[in-house]
């Protein structure tokens, strides 16, 4: 049974988290593994997305080749072919599920429900550094949005106590804007404890959209139900699945 996260903010929108719960892949892979991008067998991780698609009960599931970009583009129809390379992903039209992939970065659904205009992020760090929120809140302006309405939901994404990066990622964040200082905690030795979820969050408030929150889930901390990218790694596993957020009209 698959058992997606939702949030409040997005109530009355058909809306889903998705979590490793549910789906037919095994091994490291074990559950709902939605990432064509794994080296799972790709026959099973179509089953998985069509799992999806079908408990959102969408004609499709349109998701796009993430670069870890501040690209957002306008969704009409499913793709034919290759997906587009991008980061966000907008429509104002009734059926297509709007997907993003994750297993630590950030999943952002976001919703005008008067406009009927809904978007979907992937925010790493570098975009959300480099601006995909924003960039998700253009594109659904141009569809009719108006992000004085606009909500927007974080998902399952890596907390701060389990995101340690070094000095030159911290520099990154302080020469864009020295007032990113706030999202850093000391770690060991010249290490610092990251915040993606916070710093999105400032981003998302920042842009005078109606409301923006997280879930409140890490994805590192509970192997159970989530994908890790960063854990799978700590544990030396050759790969790692990836879920997904998914929205729709």
């Amino acid at each position: 049974m698959l058992r997606p996260i939702r949030s409040d903010l997005l109530d009355g929108v058909s809306h889903g988290f998705f979590t490793r719960e549910g789906g037919v892949s095994e091994g490291i892979f074990a559950g709902l593994n939605t990432g064509l991008g794994s080296s799972d067998n790709p026959a099973v991780v179509a089953q998985n997305r069509d799992l999806v698609r079908g408990h959102l009960g969408a004609d499709a599931l349109i998701t796009a080749w993430q670069i870890h970009s501040a690209e957002a583009v306008q969704v009409d129809a499913a793709f034919d072919g290759e997906p587009p390379r991008a980061d966000g992903l907008v429509t104002d039209r009734p059926g297509l599920a709007l997907g993003m992939l994750t297993a630590d970065c950030t999943p952002v659904l976001f919703a005008d429900r008067e406009a009927r205009v809904v978007g979907a992020a992937h925010a790493g760090w570098k975009g959300a550094l480099g601006g995909i929120l924003e960039a998700v809140l253009v594109g659904m302006e141009e569809r009719g949005a108006d992000r004085g309405r606009v909500v927007a939901a974080i998902g399952p994404v890596i907390s701060q106590r389990a995101y340690e990066v070094g000095p030159e990622f911290v520099e990154q964040f302080m020469d864009h804007d020295a007032g990113t200082g706030r999202f850093f905690v000391g770690g060991q030795g010249d290490r610092a404890m990251f915040d993606l979820p916070g710093y999105c969050l400032s981003r998302l408030r920042a842009a005078d959209i109606a409301e923006a929150g997280w879930t409140g889930h890490c994805t590192y901390s509970d192997p159970s139900r989530f994908f890790s990218y960063r854990r799978s790694c700590h544990l030396e596993e050759a790969d790692y699945g990836r879920m997904v957020a998914a929205i729709m009209l």
